[in-house]
């Protein structure tokens, strides 16, 4: 691809559709330390970045310049603080996580809490975020069958994410955990404790 795809959403907004996971978190960490006027929001996926606009302020021609001359590269990784989220890790899935990786349970732990993950974006439920930038040797399928019932607070594994149930809703993750920490509070501001960019150390707890 020569360059990211810009597409119109209308007066108030930018589509910007990206290669991979990495190019919409480089691009987004560009934009966020050097935000063109107007932009009101940014709101990354798997593949691409979404830029809500102020109608009345943004100019779409000058916004869609200043994403095509950014240079994603020049702004370092997430700088969106660190959170630790303590986690007793009792999942239901554990002991098929470490049959699926090879790995014993406790050696799951360990890779677990032993890197810092990043939100690369949010999905699913309000609050949840995809946490990437963990151990490769964590990298595991979906469960066959979603439960029906997951828990506020599991702390599960699909695919190349981890993530946190911010409440209790249907899901097909792997759970390894659980954590206490209220991720999603609608009277709090803001709301959500895994937003984009932010950065997680899990920390296990008994």
């Amino acid at each position: 691809m020569s360059g990211p795809r810009v597409l119109r959403c209308a007066d108030s907004g930018l589509l910007v559709e990206l290669d991979d996971l990495p190019a919409v978190q480089a691009l987004h960490a560009a934009l966020r330390a050097d935000t063109p006027p107007g932009v009101v929001d940014l709101v990354p996926a798997a593949r691409t970045l979404l830029l809500a606009l102020d109608p009345e302020r943004a100019d779409p021609d000058a916004v869609e310049r200043a994403v095509r001359d950014a240079r994603p590269g020049e702004h370092g990784g997430a700088e969106g603080g660190l959170l630790r989220v303590p986690v007793v890790y009792d999942g239901a899935d554990l002991a098929a996580v470490a049959e699926l990786t090879g790995l014993t349970e406790r050696e799951v732990v360990r890779e677990h809490t032993g890197t810092t993950w990043t939100v690369a974006f949010g999905g699913f439920a309000p609050g949840f975020g995809y946490l990437t930038g963990g151990s490769g040797k964590l990298a595991v399928p979906r469960r066959g069958e979603s439960r029906t019932r997951v828990p506020a607070g599991a702390v599960g594994l699909a695919g190349e994410f981890s993530g946190v149930y911010p409440r209790e809703s249907p899901g097909g993750w792997q759970l390894i955990g659980r954590t206490d920490l209220e991720i999603w509070r609608a009277d709090r501001e803001p709301p959500a404790l895994l937003r984009p960019g932010v950065r997680v150390r899990f920390e296990e707890v008994s």
